[in-house]
């Protein structure tokens, strides 16, 4: 049975659910809006945007600069870059939005199995952009930067630059996530460990094709620093919808009594 399908059999009525998502929406714009000022105030007070350009000073040197083309530039990039990072501030505050509206319409067992992936994914997504500012930024950043050396003279503007880095390393972040879903899947009986190892080279072809194209550095380097984390998260994806489905079929055979059979009464 769907999520929104026992969402619709409970006691709420129909009109009272478009209520509360109304007001967990409104409720998560405000979060939003005041992440943004609070993202924009850290951007200029606490240094954020030289923690995101260093890594081009390592690569070019300290003398080096970042230019930009138009008097508005610098105001809007900042403006972005604060926006982005309110999201980030907020989005724990907009994912409890997300699980105040869902949650009763989920079992008891499906609970316990997302609120644990829950707290996984914020230090799977945080060692995601780790793992990209450390390694892969630095060795993506010295094979574009000086790749055409010879023939043009290196001249980065800013907004582009801050846009690339904040893709790269949103993206190692959100694909660290994989054992979240497939640990979620798992809870909601949608995937099953059999479907996960019948899929595994298919899986492989995924990441390949994703570490290519998200870490347009050094084909052996990049890709490869890339590609063994995301396989080793989908093997672990793997150990845990093992485990949950396991849980899940254990409950199913020793779980309580129907309602007027014998061992109930």
């Amino acid at each position: 049975m769907s999520i929104l399908t026992r969402s619709y059999r409970g006691e709420m009525p129909f009109l009272d659910h478009l209520e509360e998502l109304r007001w967990r929406i409104l409720w998560s714009l405000l979060a939003v809006i005041v992440g943004s000022v609070i993202g924009f105030i850290l951007v200029l007070r606490f240094g954020v945007l030289d923690i995101l350009i260093n890594p081009f000073y390592q690569v070019m040197g300290e003398e080096e600069r970042l230019i930009f083309l138009s008097p508005t530039e610098p105001f809007f990039l900042i403006l972005r870059v604060g926006i982005l990072g309110g999201l980030v501030l907020v989005s724990p505050i907009i994912i409890y939005q997300i699980w105040s509206f869902l949650s009763p319409a989920l079992e008891k067992h499906e609970k316990r199995a997302i609120i644990p992936a829950l707290y996984m994914g914020v230090v799977l997504f945080s060692a995601g952009v780790w793992m990209s500012y450390a390694f892969a930024l630095p060795v993506t950043l010295q094979f574009l930067l000086f790749f055409g050396e010879g023939y043009f003279d290196q001249m980065l503007q800013a907004g582009p630059y801050l846009g690339f880095v904040t893709k790269l390393l949103l993206a190692f972040g959100i694909l660290f996530e994989l054992p979240v879903v497939i640990m979620i899947l798992s809870a909601l009986g949608l995937v099953t460990p059999k479907f996960l190892r019948e899929k595994r080279r298919h899986a492989i072809v995924i990441i390949t094709v994703l570490a290519s194209l998200l870490s347009p550095g050094d084909v052996v380097t990049v890709t490869a620093m890339m590609m063994l984390p995301l396989v080793l998260l989908y093997e672990f994806s793997i150990l845990l919808s093992v485990v949950i489905t396991r849980r899940r079929q254990s409950r199913d055979i020793g779980g309580d009594p129907p309602e007027g059979s014998v061992e109930a009464e």
